[in-house]
């Protein structure tokens, strides 16, 4: 009989290979491909088969409250998780160093206990004391948390038994430690090896478990690929070391929507919801000024309102510069030649400088026409009323495209209270909301008349 051929797999995605390599193919990690024992026969037929400890239910008898939320008490983190933590749910909360992952969620601990209910925080980063100190700072002091600074994961299980909590935290997932595991501290087969105990101890004991999460310089969660797979929720934690603003956004989610987006503003005494961010994004002149337009942008289930400015100045310069801010430099870039072939606005000797306020990024299509009118307002110097939102898509040849979720938009800015709307022509009517203006442009022409002019009249754009 044919001795059975070895087989070799990626630790980090599984990924299969004829012989051992340095490198794997697929997912591109060093030092991951490791031999494992040869795939097991095929099941032949008249094998026995075992009883099952559990048998299977008709799904009509699964209680649908099985996985009923809890309210975390921060109204922008239950947005994204869905309502709330789920018990016995495992999340994956995943951030740059010093973006507040550990602020939050000790905020978030703080809303806990304050419900009555047991918190276990476990720092592998940090001793006892110094989330003590934040704790006071931040004025998250409670007898319901329970703090332990810890690596091992044996130990961090004695600590569960003891306290019984109905909440762990655990910072980072990538310092802790299974003891009779192969690999380094924050290696691959730690990193699965961990969480696996930690789901395990979720779905048995029906403990509520987060888990602070590392990235690469790429912006993905550190450690194999499985790790995502094996929790229930990702959440990427997000924000700018220059600007206060933090953002969370759901990549996975098996209780609720995966694109919802929770606003944050980081303070000296800790981290606070922000439940209406589109007042961070708009600034108010006292005055209506040239080379500034509003959008409203969609990101993930949530419409926020921003500003965009353009500055076009005049140079000698043979290479006149380029400065993008906020927005994707290569669109800008394309906006800018459309501009110069189909609406008068030169740029090719001109250093142009686009930005939006507040720290905002925009990547979506929909900002095309705003970036078109704040550069046409600053190239002809004409202002654009500080009560017009402009929301569409522009095409190389100059038309303006329809959108997704137009009527939501529209609501956003009339709620925020703009009075004038440009969108493209043929956007359904709806759930379009009453009161507010409306003008559908078939083009740029069409739309930088329609901006300019208080009236809502189509004059002549030049």
């Amino acid at each position: 009989m044919a001795k059975a051929k070895a087989v070799f797999r990626c630790t980090g995605c599984g990924h299969q290979v004829p012989k051992w390599v340095g490198q794997c193919p697929s997912c591109r990690e060093w030092g991951t491909i490791s031999e494992s024992a040869p795939a097991a026969a095929a099941v032949r037929a008249g094998t026995t088969s075992v009883v099952p400890s559990s048998p299977a239910v008709r799904i009509t008898e699964v209680a649908s409250n099985s996985a009923t939320s809890v309210p975390t008490g921060i109204g922008e983190f239950d947005r994204v998780l869905g309502r709330g933590v789920v018990p016995g749910s495992v999340i994956l909360l995943a951030g740059e160093p010093g973006v507040g992952k550990s602020t939050l969620l000790l905020e978030t601990v703080k809303h806990w206990a304050t419900q009555g209910k047991t918190a276990l925080y476990v720092t592998g980063e940090e001793s006892a004391g110094q989330v003590r100190l934040r704790a006071e700072r931040t004025d998250a002091v409670n007898e319901n948390i329970y703090l332990a600074s810890e690596t091992d994961l044996a130990t961090v299980l004695g600590h569960v038994e003891a306290v019984s909590p109905t909440l762990l935290i655990v910072d980072s997932v990538q310092t802790m430690v299974a003891s009779g595991t192969d690999g380094v501290t924050g290696g691959v087969t730690q990193i699965r090896a961990v969480t696996t105990a930690l789901v395990s101890l979720a779905k048995t004991s029906g403990i509520a478990v987060i888990l602070v999460g590392h990235v690469t310089k790429d912006g993905n969660v550190a450690g194999p690929r499985s790790l995502e797979h094996l929790v229930d929720v990702v959440l990427s934690f997000e924000g700018d070391r220059h600007s206060s603003l933090r953002m969370i956004r759901g990549i996975k989610n098996r209780f609720g929507p995966s694109d919802e987006v929770g606003c944050f503003e980081q303070r000296s005494d800790g981290i606070h919801e922000v439940s209406d961010p589109s007042g961070i994004f708009v600034h108010h002149h006292e005055s209506d000024v040239p080379g500034s337009a509003a959008l409203v942008a969609m990101d993930g289930r949530r419409a926020m309102v921003g500003q965009i400015q353009a500055l076009l100045n005049d140079t000698k310069m043979t290479s006149p510069r380029r400065a993008v801010s906020g927005l994707d430099s290569a669109r800008v870039a394309m906006m800018l030649a459309v501009a110069e072939k189909h609406a008068a606005v030169r740029g090719s000797d001109k250093e142009v400088y686009v930005s939006t306020v507040g720290g905002m990024k925009v990547t979506e299509p929909a900002a095309d026409l705003a970036i078109f009118l704040a550069l046409y307002s600053s190239q002809h110097d004409k202002v654009v009323p500080s009560t017009t939102v402009a929301i569409g898509e522009v095409g190389l040849a100059g038309e303006v495209r329809r959108v997704s979720s137009v009527a939501r938009r529209v609501s956003e800015a009339k709620r925020l209270g703009f009075t004038h709307v440009i969108i493209p022509a043929g956007s359904t009517d709806e759930d379009m909301p009453r009161g507010v203006r409306i003008s559908r442009v078939n083009n740029l022409l069409e739309a930088s008349a329609a901006a300019v002019s208080r009236m809502g009249l189509v004059d002549a754009p030049f």
